[in-house]
């Protein structure tokens, strides 16, 4: 199993915007009365394409899936919460906490993926989410460290523990599982805003973790899993340093993908740190994360599939 991969989808938004649905959760979001919103969802788009032309540049393989107009999906642009593909074939749709993402989920882009990749098992989890009201959102509840078969999540309302071993069983994996709050004691939504793991390395806000306990059997995986720790503060989690994703650009070379604003919020010494692991990708996309409370890691999703010949 490989932890990185050169093949991204995202989808390029056509309704940008603040989500009073998800706010209810997302401590990241933030709403100005003042905002115009056809401004904003122009200025998304902008972003957006910058963002792809950056990744491409790199020699990461970018597949762009238009979102459609209606109906109106204030958060399409963060498809890795609903979907994941992964190195043996399967594909997995989730179960999502907020009614007005649910509609994310369109057969047409699952469609789209299958004539460029091989999908040989197909499961769906969204049944819980009307059923039971449980739900797990992915890539976003989820960091995988797939070369050793491991979930790291930090549970909450978003990111179910029996739906976690349900996956578990399905994909022969093992979790990892915590809590983690904000400075508030607010528990942390997403998992991969307080932590990103890279093939050698792994960013995480231990702070954020108020069980010793679980720190220190968090520190021990990552030990015994060769990642150097990179800790980052309740600050720079805030500015979004925890929402990375590393990737395969061309010729091999290992990216960092992370936002302006968390770049910024390194200290030189992480910098460093992080430079002498892999090449730091910083790409500005303020208006994306202030309205919708998420970085660049959720704007991408990664495809592991085999690629159809």
């Amino acid at each position: 199993m490989h932890q990185l991969t050169n093949h991204i989808m995202m989808i390029r938004p056509a309704n940008f915007g603040f989500n009073d649905q998800t706010a209810a959760n997302n401590a990241f979001q933030s709403k100005d009365e003042i905002f115009d919103a056809q401004f904003l969802k122009n200025v998304a788009r902008e972003e957006f394409d910058n963002m792809v032309d950056i990744l491409r540049s790199k020699g990461v393989s970018v597949f762009v899936i238009e979102d459609t107009e209606m109906p109106i999906k204030p958060d399409a642009v963060f498809p890795n919460n609903w979907i994941s593909f992964h190195e043996n074939g399967t594909l997995i749709t989730y179960p999502m906490y907020a009614p007005n993402r649910r509609i994310e989920r369109r057969e047409d882009i699952i469609e789209q993926i299958e004539n460029r990749f091989v999908v040989k098992n197909r499961y769906s989890f969204e049944f819980y989410e009307t059923e039971d009201e449980l739900f797990l959102e992915g890539t976003g509840s989820m960091i995988f460290d797939r070369p050793n078969g491991i979930v790291y999540a930090c549970l909450s309302q978003r990111t179910d523990a029996t739906l976690l071993d349900k996956f578990n069983v399905l994909m022969g994996m093992e979790s990892c599982v915590f809590r983690s709050v904000d400075r508030f004691g607010l528990e942390i939504y997403h998992t991969n805003v307080m932590m990103a793991l890279g093939e050698d390395f792994v960013v995480i806000c231990m702070e954020s973790i108020p069980d010793e306990d679980s720190r220190k059997k968090l520190l021990s995986l990552f030990e015994k899993t060769g990642k150097e720790v990179i800790e980052i503060s309740y600050a720079q989690m805030e500015s979004f340093a925890g929402n990375m994703l590393e990737v395969m650009g061309s010729g091999g070379n290992r990216y960092l993908v992370l936002s302006q604003s968390a770049y910024d919020a390194l200290t030189s010494d992480q910098v460093l740190r992080l430079s002498a692991l892999t090449n730091l990708l910083p790409i500005p996309i303020p208006n994306i994360e202030k309205f919708g409370g998420g970085s660049v890691r959720c704007m991408m999703a990664e495809v592991f599939l085999p690629v159809r010949r």
